[in-house]
C-alpha cells in the first residue's frame, strides 16, 4: 500500500493543551507522525509526497470565512497585542449567542469548539498540507490504483475528524477526511466513511448531517463522560434527506477486541446495504489499550483483525489518520492495521 506523507506537518507545533480543568503537555505533536512513518518504513511500505491541489477543495467543505480565520488569525493575533505566542479561545457563543463577533477574541471562540486546537503561526500551513495528503490518497485509489481492491493510507497531522464546517476543535482544523470524501464524489456517485477514532467525528457527522451521498458511521467510546460529551449517540441518524445516513455506535468504556468487533459487524451491515462506490476510514489508532487518552482496549492485533474484517467489503479505500497518542506504539499499531487490511 502506497503511504502519503507530507514533512509539513511538522510546522504544526502546539505548546499549549488543556483539559479537565487544567494544562498538561500537549499530545498531538509531531513525533506522533514521525513514529507513524518509522513504523510504516520499517514495514517497507512505499512513500510518496502529497502534491498540491488548490484552496477549491478545501473551500467545498468549508465556509470561507472560516477558511480566512484559519489563515489570517494568527498574524492578526499578535497585531491586536495578545500575550501568547499561541491564539486560544477564552470565551464561545452560550445557546442563545449567536451573532458574529469582529474582535479577535470573540472571533476565537467563535470558530473554535474547546481549547484544544491551538493555533501557531505556522498551524494552517500544517493543516493545508495535512488536507492535500488526504487528496493525494484518494486521486491514488481515484486514478492512479491497480489491483482488484484499490487502497491507500494518508498519513495526516494534524488530524481532521473533529473539525465542522466553520469550527475547529479536538487538536483539528480542517476536516481531512470529508475534503477527500468530497473530491471523490467528483468521479464517484456515493461514498462511505467509517470513523474508528475512539473519539466520535462530530466534525464529520455535522458536515454530512442533511445529505444522502455520504454515509458517515462512527464507531467510539461511549460519549456520556468522554470527548466530544454533546455528540455521538446512537439516536443521531442525521436529518431531511441526510436521515437515516448517519449512524454511531457507541461502545462501553473499556471494551477489548472481541466485543469491538461485534460492533464493526454491525457497522459493516450498513455499509453492505448502503452499497457505496468508495470507502474512507478516519483511522484513529487512540483505541488502543495503551493509549494516554484512555477509552477503549484494543491490542496491536486487534487493529490487524479489525482491518482485515473492513477489507472484506472489498471496496476502494482511503486510510486517512486521525488520533494515537502512544508514540512507543503507534509505528507497531499503524503496521499491523495495514497488515491485516492487505492480507485480507
Amino acid at each position: 500500500m502506497k503511504i502519503v506523507f507530507s514533512p509539513d506537518h511538522a510546522r504544526h507545533h502546539p505548546q499549549t493543551y488543556f483539559k479537565a480543568g487544567t494544562f498538561h503537555e500537549p499530545q498531538e505533536v509531531p513525533g506522533r507522525a514521525d513514529a507513524l512513518l518509522a513504523g510504516l518504513t520499517t514495514a517497507g511500505h512505499e512513500i510518496v509526497p502529497a502534491r498540491a491541489f488548490g484552496p477549491e477543495h478545501r473551500a467545498a467543505v468549508h465556509t470561507p470565512d472560516y477558511l480566512t480565520f484559519l489563515e489570517t488569525i494568527a498574524g492578526r493575533w499578535k497585531a491586536a497585542g495578545m500575550e501568547s505566542d499561541e491564539v486560544l479561545p477564552n470565551i464561545h457563543p452560550g445557546r442563545r449567542m449567536a451573532s458574529v463577533p469582529t474582535g479577535v477574541v470573540g472571533e476565537v471562540g467563535y470558530y473554535s469548539t474547546d481549547m484544544s486546537a491551538p493555533i501557531g503561526p505556522e498551524t494552517w500551513a500544517a493543516a493545508v498540507a495535512s488536507s492535500e495528503v488526504a487528496l493525494t490518497a484518494a486521486d491514488l485509489v481515484l486514478n492512479g490504483g491497480t489491483g482488484d481492491q484499490k487502497a491507500a493510507y494518508a498519513l495526516c497531522r494534524p488530524p481532521g475528524h473533529h473539525a465542522f464546517q466553520d469550527q475547529a476543535g479536538g487538536f483539528c482544523f480542517l476536516n481531512n477526511v470529508a475534503i477527500a470524501a468530497q473530491y471523490a464524489l467528483r468521479q464517484v456517485r456515493r461514498v462511505a466513511i467509517l470513523d474508528v477514532d475512539v473519539h466520535h467525528g462530530n466534525g464529520t457527522q455535522g458536515i454530512f448531517y442533511g445529505r444522502n451521498d455520504v454515509l458517515t458511521v462512527s464507531l467510539h467510546c461511549d460519549p456520556t463522560d468522554f470527548y466530544p460529551f454533546f455528540a455521538g449517540y446512537a439516536h443521531e441518524r442525521g436529518e431531511g434527506a441526510g436521515e437515516s445516513y448517519n449512524l454511531n455506535l457507541p461502545i462501553p468504556p473499556g471494551t477489548g477486541d472481541d466485543g469491538y468487533l461485534e460492533y464493526l459487524d454491525k457497522a459493516k451491515a450498513a455499509l453492505g446495504a448502503y452499497a457505496p462506490d468508495m470507502l474512507f476510514i478516519a483511522l484513529g489508532l487512540d483505541a488502543f489499550e495503551g493509549d494516554p487518552l484512555v477509552g477503549l482496549r484494543i491490542t496491536t492485533d486487534g487493529f490487524r483483525r479489525i482491518a482485515s474484517s473492513i477489507a472484506e467489503l472489498g471496496l476502494p479505500t482511503v486510510l486517512v489518520q486521525e488520533g494515537g497518542y502512544n508514540r512507543d506504539f503507534l509505528g507497531d499499531n499503524i503496521a499491523s492495521f495495514i497488515r491485516g487490511f492487505e492480507g485480507a
